[in-house]
């Protein structure tokens, strides 16, 4: 398992065009990746899910990977994140 926290930077949070990018990516990792925001963690592959939780600017988020290719993933995933524009590691 393998647990990263982000802080959203983008005046917009993570909003539709980006989340896209990056959900489906995830899509193409066999391994799980939860996203846990306050109290509710959500499948990170679902953008329906990831964008029902109306992340904004200077909230803090949490990706979760557990499984086979999780290593691969959250590399991939993070530099996504950084590379658009809409978070850093923390």
């Amino acid at each position: 398992m393998i647990e990263k926290k982000y802080k959203v930077i983008a005046e917009s949070g993570m909003h539709a065009r980006p989340a896209t990018i990056i959900v489906t990516e995830a899509d193409r990792f066999e391994c799980d990746i939860t996203l846990k925001y306050h109290d509710k963690n959500i499948d990170f592959k679902s953008i329906i899910g990831v964008l029902s939780l109306g992340i904004y600017m200077g909230e803090t988020v949490t990706l979760i990977y557990k499984g086979i290719d999780e290593d691969g993933a959250s590399k991939r995933i993070g530099e996504l994140l950084i590379s658009l524009g809409i978070a850093k590691e923390v």
